[in-house]
């Protein structure tokens, strides 16, 4: 779609991006996948990040650092390191996008989280795997939040008009876990209904449950070791009150919390069945 309100393309070079340039009517432009689907009245100004030449994914003492421009189909092929045992995730995740394939070739990882929908995929899976998103603030220097934090709502993040997202990195600890998914649409290829990722941690037991898109916001649920069916029931109903459970086309909160709850159950069965090497 032509944005016919928007006067004028900056294109940044290395470096650039922390000039404090910013000003109202401006949006960063990376994929574009949104920004050009509907009209943005609203904006005059379109800063485009694809000059940066930030690297899409680097390996790291800490783990995988995914740049804010990284494009989804370089992390679905990505070949992860043989002890990232959460890495088929990355598929997994990628195939769960509304038209799936059509738009990973464009989509940036970045802008899927800036958009803040509880159906955003690269949202459950670096929520999932314990992210933590660098962000680039329009005053400068650099602040860091877990993705789970970086995420406030429908279309609510932690950015400030002018702030940058510039990475998000997924620690190898969470990487070296055992992880399992479920999800579910209400239509082919659709956006999730609710999508749910548990790991296990092969050396101490903990299990990490994280609920995504059936909810607002996601929202993670940690034991020590695996719990009971009964304490994990108990503890997904004390974290999620009834109106956190999202509405929209595709299910009622009715729905999205019955299925929440068994889909959990068989996550919990499934690492009980398969066991924990």
């Amino acid at each position: 779609m032509d944005l016919a309100m928007v006067r004028e393309v900056k294109r940044l070079s290395n470096g650039d991006a922390q000039q404090g340039d910013w000003r109202e009517g401006d949006a960063w432009l990376a994929g574009g996948t949104w920004l050009f689907s509907e009209p943005q009245l609203h904006l005059r100004r379109l800063i485009d990040l694809q000059d940066l030449g930030w690297p899409a994914l680097t390996i790291t003492d800490a783990g995988l650092e995914i740049a804010a421009t990284c494009k989804i189909v370089a992390l679905v092929h990505f070949a992860a390191p043989h002890d990232w045992l959460a890495a088929h995730l990355f598929r997994e995740c990628a195939n769960c996008f509304l038209m799936s394939f059509k738009i990973w070739n464009m989509a940036t990882i970045g802008g899927n989280l800036c958009m803040s929908l509880p159906a955003g995929a690269m949202i459950s899976l670096t929520a999932g795997l314990e992210g933590v998103c660098t962000i680039w603030p329009k005053e400068g220097g650099e602040r860091k939040v877990s993705v789970v934090d970086f995420i406030h709502g429908p279309q609510q993040n932690e950015l400030k008009p002018g702030d940058l997202l510039r990475s998000i990195t997924l620690p190898t600890s969470a990487l070296r876990k055992r992880a399992a998914f479920r999800q579910v649409s209400l239509t082919h290829i659709g956006r999730s209904t609710m999508l749910l990722i548990a790991t296990r941690c092969p050396d101490t037991d903990e299990f990490l449950l994280t609920i995504t898109a059936s909810t607002s916001r996601p929202v993670p649920v940690r034991f020590a070791s695996m719990p009971s069916a009964n304490d994990l029931q108990d503890a997904l109903r004390a974290a999620i009150p009834d109106g956190m459970y999202f509405a929209d086309v595709h299910g009622t909160p009715e729905y999205r919390k019955q299925m929440t709850l068994r889909f959990a159950e068989e996550l919990r069965a499934e690492f009980l069945t398969r066991g924990n090497p």
